[in-house]
């Protein structure tokens, strides 16, 4: 696998976003949320600087998504017996998807907090 094309490499990563898609309702629903969070950007258009945080967020987002997902699946491939450190494992990956989720709620606040200041300002002018 080593030394492919670049081509041939963005079809690997592809081919992963399309089983993660098919495989994981997480996955699906988080990107659900990211298209939800582009339909927000552009029915408010903030300046670029949130449009850049909202796409750092939610790429780490689906990122974290997809890396929980995969090693899920190792390890359930690997040791399908339950196991308690394998639950641990398992729950320290799904504890990770969860905080970058509540930094992603966090984001969208802020964005909602300044979108509202600034049209209360515009009423005061």
């Amino acid at each position: 696998m080593k030394n492919r094309s670049l081509s041939a490499r963005i079809a690997f990563a592809v081919a992963g976003w399309k089983a993660a898609w098919r495989r994981e309702r997480s996955f699906r629903t988080q990107s659900w949320f990211a298209a939800l969070a582009l339909l927000a950007l552009l029915m408010f258009r903030p300046p670029p600087i949130w449009w850049a945080v909202v796409a750092v967020t939610c790429a780490l987002v689906l990122a974290l998504e997809l890396i929980n997902s995969a090693l899920e699946g190792l390890i359930d491939l690997l040791h399908p017996a339950i196991h308690p450190e394998i639950k641990a494992i398992k729950d320290m990956l799904a504890g990770a998807v969860l905080m970058i989720s509540c930094a992603a709620l966090a984001v969208a606040a802020a964005l909602a907090v300044a979108y509202v200041h600034a049209v209360l300002q515009r009423f005061e002018t």
